[in-house]
């Protein structure tokens, strides 16, 4: 019989959910409420549709051709997938069976779910590294950071390639400290590929206003490009490819 599991939506994209055009698939539920969370619609479990392994899987062969011609593959978002480990599991086999690339983006807070079966079906891990001070971790996103850090320890002795997210907030993740402290630590795992600095945006705040709640950072600006260039440039003065 298929697993199930509950699901938001999905959407084909290129260039910013790992290599190539992407089926990217939104899990729903996620245990972190993060202040500049764009997808507050994806939070709760409850709101998701429930549907069967097999018919994501016939979904996604729908554009076979069209992600595996562009050297893309399928990747796995939410919400945070690993809030259902046996159904983001079973996904990312029979992708992999089918021999589709696939990546798993994730906060790694619910990295300790993750079954070393489930990493060796995954090509690739986008792991959102959300600040790198303990303070100020548990203040955006109301989780903790330790876990993270040691799932991200765990991808590196497995040897599974990751590439690290950094939403840069101002005030919030934009600390010279804070950035040069993760960097010297991604810069010691021997599995990253590239560090992709994401510039705080906006583009969910009507989302809120659909769900009857405030936007934390509604008042927050967006970076501007110096300061997107410095977080960068720090990346980079420890050997790491920062786009």
């Amino acid at each position: 019989m298929s697993p199930t599991g509950r699901i938001h939506s999905w959407d084909l994209s290129t260039g910013v959910d790992g290599p190539g055009t992407r089926f990217v698939l939104f899990v729903s539920g996620c245990p972190l409420r993060c202040l500049y969370c764009a997808n507050p619609d994806t939070w709760h479990m409850r709101d998701g549709e429930e549907t069967t392994v097999d018919e994501v899987l016939a979904e996604v062969e729908k554009y076979r051709a069209f992600v595996t011609t562009a050297g893309g593959g399928v990747t796995l978002t939410g919400g945070e997938p690993l809030l259902q480990p046996a159904f983001t599991g079973e996904i990312l086999r029979r992708c992999r069976q089918a021999g589709l690339h696939t990546a798993l983006d994730t906060s790694g807070f619910l990295g300790a779910r993750a079954t070393d079966g489930l990493l060796a079906d995954t090509d690739l891990v986008l792991l959102d590294i959300k600040s790198f001070d303990i303070g100020t971790y548990r203040r955006l996103t109301g989780g903790e950071l330790a876990p993270t850090l040691s799932f991200a320890a765990r991808l590196d002795r497995l040897g599974v390639p990751v590439w690290i997210r950094y939403v840069l907030v101002p005030g919030w993740t934009d600390d010279p400290d804070a950035v040069d402290g993760l960097a010297g630590f991604v810069a010691g795992l021997a599995n990253v590929d590239r560090v992709d600095v994401l510039p705080f945006h906006k583009l969910g705040a009507h989302k809120y206003q659909a769900l009857g709640i405030p936007f934390p950072l509604r008042d927050t600006p967006v970076p501007d490009p110096g300061l997107t260039e410095r977080v960068r440039e720090q990346f980079r003065e420890h050997g790491l490819r920062a786009f």
